[in-house]
């Protein structure tokens, strides 16, 4: 799939569209075959037993769908999730970011569906595995 944002102009329109994140996310690498991404991880992110929480996990899986759709049909803010389904294997090493790798199995012209596997920094193991589904918005 052809790209419509290099790496810096997805993480520039990102930050633009959700200032409330910034810095929260960051793309490592994008490539037509797919992303890969990080949560830089920090005591918001923590929940007792100071593992990386559910919900930071739910969060970095969808970022990271969400800009691999946004990558291939440029600058549309809403589009937006319409079903995930989310495993969680074990728990995410403590003090480590989450890195996301990720691969977009359709895209169409309504909805996209991607595929997201979770990793502490330096493990080969998935901590979690996530499949989501966008909405694409209609073309003006």
């Amino acid at each position: 799939m052809t790209l419509a944002m290099n790496r810096d102009e997805l993480a520039a329109y990102i930050d633009e569209v959700f200032p409330q994140v910034r810095g929260a996310f960051r793309i490592d690498a994008l490539t037509e075959d797919g992303i890969t991404m990080r949560l830089v991880v920090n005591d918001t992110h923590l929940r007792p037993g100071g593992t990386v929480s559910g919900p930071s996990m739910f969060g970095l899986a969808d970022v990271c769908v969400y800009a691999m759709v946004l990558s291939r049909i440029g600058r549309q803010a809403l589009a937006v999730t319409t079903n995930c389904s989310i495993d969680f294997m074990r728990k995410p090493a403590a003090g480590a970011d989450l890195i996301a790798t990720g691969q977009l199995l359709k895209l169409g012209r309504v909805l996209a569906i991607g595929d997201v596997h979770l990793r502490s920094e330096g493990s080969p193991d998935l901590v979690a595995r996530a499949t989501l589904t966008y909405s694409i918005p209609p073309a003006r």
